[in-house]
């Protein structure tokens, strides 16, 4: 990898000959754990403006028409989150000069506080091209981290680093963009009758005014709405989550744009769409259509039956097939899957049971993906497993060789598991002699139901009949026959793990203890996926290290602390709530057998202690009787503490005795874990599942109801 200095340029075909696409990643970290930021991409001409509003990407609007960009979203690194964006440069318009690549942060947040920015560029197999790092972070509260132009036909990158202390709206009208915060309220009478129906209503909300760029440029007002995806037609089954959130997260906007009140449809001028760096709320769409079935016996036809599935093979081909003829025929669906494997926005053809020659004997991938995009073909092989089965190596050591030979792209292994840096599932040897290179990428199926989730539930697609196709795959992926369920297994140190510091025999530096919080990790990294897809938000694991810690050594300090303390400890942070309130804990007790859910909540700044302790409990009216609430103090620790059945007639018991000043309160609930390795109802891995979707809806949802688009709010 070539380490990029500011100002420093090169050209990309002097580092690859895969670079026609390449794969952008922004990275940081935060010993705070909620430090984070937005990534966005601006294509510009000539005069170094964009052509118009729909050349910049951002969270309102990640992906381009034409496939060009794709902001694919934050994934979990070892030391933080790393934002990834896909860039096809074959396919970015002739009149596009540059394309910039920058972040931001939330108002009143600093760059400068976070730790270890980062800019990596990969090209289309995967190999690391470039990086850039920025260590004089300060008071920007936005940056510009690099661009990518064209010189004499050819694609260069500039490192660049420069920042902006007006933030994503000043970095915007910088360059050209006409940004418009102050959008109408939501009339909320006529939300709460839209929800009812089962419709998504356009919303817009409060924000504030233009601010000036850097540069001088100043924003101007506006009336209009920002761009948004098309919100597609689908009936999904409601979870627990989903159903607990749907009231309070404001709706969706659609391409429609608002009149305003009052005004005569002759008269109304034309509205003007401008981009909104206000974040674009969602709904979750509410089922109220009564059955038809005479009684409960009756069962739904089902697109993809799964009852009948019996033995491995059968349920690899079915999901293989079911899977790979979704993405071809929902072009939203295929193309976030490939993306991130360097699959170019084209034409997508899928297969299953091809046979291909390899030496003597003929092998058959489980399914092979074809892309075509001006002529030219991506291919990628596919392996899948289901049921927790292992992948073998040798199996996709041949698969890797074929691809090699044939001058396919990448190998794709589709299974239970879910991949951490680091550790491969599967180890394989790559021939350094060839010139053509393969990717070897893993695809979890918690992230292909996380990626469903996501479109069907939150951001939309094209037309009804693709959001049923969507819905009818979700179906198949969660139903107990078809072993697409995820993560399953603690692995074989779980249960040697377990009964060491039952017997107190487990020691320090003990390689079975880091294998279990592998495991753990991973996990987490499930269940951040699963919840994200039900609130359509990012949930990550939060990481409070510097960028520069070492994996490996991370993960054997809490190997330590899991020997000595019996304890594995996890935090969830749900994007879009701010600081301490966003983040879930997770803490699984192995000597006790107890699983704790926690949050915290900071006092207000104004107010008197009892007038909070009031409130706090009028909040959770509804919240489960045996949740712990605990008072913080300001520098001296933990306060009273109870159950909700003993404080609800007392309140003021959660005040500290003399002059002890309340800095929050923490909510905490408590569940006996499962003893088993595998997937039943009492296991380990089901117990941690049913603990958060618990918490979250019966804890986390009633605090956030006062403040709506916040998962949780001061008191």
């Amino acid at each position: 990898m070539r380490e990029m200095t500011k100002g420093a340029n090169v050209g990309l075909t002097a580092l690859s000959e895969n670079a026609a696409s390449v794969r952008v990643g922004l990275g940081w970290s935060s010993e705070t754990g909620d430090g984070d930021a937005d990534v966005s991409v601006l294509l510009l001409d000539e005069n170094g403006k964009v052509r118009g509003d729909a050349d910049f990407f951002f969270y309102n609007n990640p992906t381009a028409d034409d496939g060009s960009v794709q902001l694919l979203g934050k994934t979990p690194t070892d030391s933080g989150s790393e934002d990834r964006i896909s860039l096809d440069l074959a396919a970015v318009a002739p009149d596009v000069a540059q394309i910039i690549v920058a972040a931001s942060r939330d108002e009143g947040e600093r760059f400068g506080d976070l730790n270890g920015l980062r800019l990596t560029v990969c090209d289309g197999v995967g190999e690391d091209l470039l990086g850039f790092s920025i260590d004089d972070a300060g008071a920007e509260s936005a940056f510009v981290f690099g661009e990518f132009y064209r010189r004499n036909n050819e694609w260069k990158f500039r490192a660049i680093g420069q920042g902006y202390e007006t933030g994503l709206a000043g970095l915007a009208t910088d360059f050209g963009i006409n940004v418009d915060d102050a959008a109408e309220e939501e009339d909320e009478e006529a939300a709460a009758e839209s929800a009812a129906a089962g419709t998504a209503e356009s919303a817009g909300t409060a924000g504030t005014a233009g601010t000036a760029g850097t540069a001088g440029t100043a924003t101007g007002p506006g009336t209009g709405t920002g761009p948004e995806p098309g919100a597609g037609t689908s009936a999904p089954d409601s979870a627990p989550v989903a159903a607990a959130v749907a009231a309070t997260i404001p709706a969706q906007a659609t391409r429609e744009p608002v009149a305003k009140a009052g005004a005569a449809p002759e008269q109304a001028p034309p509205t003007v769409r401008r981009p909104r760096t206000v974040r674009k709320k969602v709904t979750l769409p509410k089922v109220a259509k009564k059955s038809l079935a005479d009684n409960d016996t009756w069962r739904q036809a089902r697109l993809f039956p799964v009852p009948s599935l019996k033995s491995d093979r059968e349920r690899e081909t079915r999901a293989t097939s079911v899977l790979l003829s979704v993405m071809a025929q929902v072009p939203e669906f295929g193309r976030r899957l490939m993306a991130g494997f360097g699959a170019p926005a084209g034409r997508m053809e899928t297969f299953t049971e091809v046979s291909l020659p390899h030496g003597e004997v003929r092998k058959r991938p489980d399914g092979v993906i074809r892309v075509e995009r001006a002529g030219k073909l991506w291919t990628a092989l596919v392996e899948t497993k289901t049921n927790g089965n292992a992948f073998k190596e040798q199996q996709v050591q041949d698969y890797m060789d074929i691809a090699a030979r044939r001058g396919y792209e990448a190998v794709i292994t589709l299974g239970n598991d879910v991949a951490l840096e680091g550790t491969p599932l599967v180890d394989v040897k790559v021939d350094g002699r060839r010139k053509h290179k393969v990717v070897l990428r893993h695809l979890s199926w918690a992230e292909v139901a996380h990626q469903a989730q996501l479109l069907i539930r939150h951001e939309g697609v094209g037309n009804a009949a693709h959001a049923w196709l969507l819905q009818e795959l979700l179906h198949y992926l969660q139903h107990e026959n078809s072993g697409c369920h995820g993560f399953q297994n603690m692995g074989p140190a779980w249960v040697p793990v377990r009964k060491g510091i039952d017997e107190e025999t487990l020691c320090q530096g003990d390689a079975r203890a880091v294998e279990v919080v592998e495991s753990w990790e991973r996990l987490v990294r499930q269940v951040c996926l699963r919840l994200g897809g039900e609130l359509g938000q990012k949930v990550l694991p939060v990481q409070r290290v510097r960028r520069s810690a070492d994996s490996r050594a991370r993960r054997e300090a809490q190997a330590d602390v899991l020997c000595r303390e019996g304890r594995l400890d996890a935090e969830l942070r749900i994007e879009g709530t701010p600081g301490t309130q966003g983040i879930l804990a997770i803490s699984a007790d192995l000597r006790t057998g107890k699983l704790r859910t926690s949050v915290e909540i900071p006092a207000p700044e104004q107010g008197y202690p009892l007038s909070w302790a009031k409130r706090l409990i009028r909040q959770l009216a509804d919240a489960p009787a045996d949740l712990h609430v605990q008072t913080l103090l300001v520098g001296e620790g933990d306060g009273p503490r109870g159950t909700l059945e003993r404080l609800r007639p007392e309140p003021a018991d959660l005040l500290p005795r003399g002059d002890g000043e309340i800095s929050g309160f923490r909510l905490s609930l408590f569940k006996g874990m499962g003893s088993t390795r595998g997937n039943a109802e009492t296991g380990f891995i089901r117990s941690v599942d049913d603990v958060v979707d618990r918490f979250y809806a019966a804890v986390v949802v009633p605090l956030g109801r006062s403040a709506p688009g916040r998962a949780v709010s001061s008191l």
